[in-house]
């Protein structure tokens, strides 16, 4: 099963409406919130996610991250 984890801290940016908005579109998915997902460089710049353990997927806007996650998991 696919994990994906979300950086509470990044949810200023724009990533908490991410997180809800794949939470109800992708049940069968994992989704978690963490306090801190170790990836504080791109964290206070962009938008982002990781997939797994080692994917991050980063983007300028919320939508820009919706929509490349959906392509990367859809």
């Amino acid at each position: 099963m696919v994990k994906i984890k979300y950086c509470c801290r990044n949810f200023k940016l724009g990533s908490k409406s991410v997180y809800k908005a794949m939470k109800n579109e992708f049940p069968d998915y994992k989704h978690k919130k963490k306090d801190c997902i170790g990836s504080c460089g791109a964290c206070s710049r962009v938008c982002m996610a990781r997939i797994g353990k080692t994917e991050l997927v980063r983007a300028k806007t919320p939508e820009l991250l919706y929509e490349k996650l959906k392509q990367r998991i859809g």
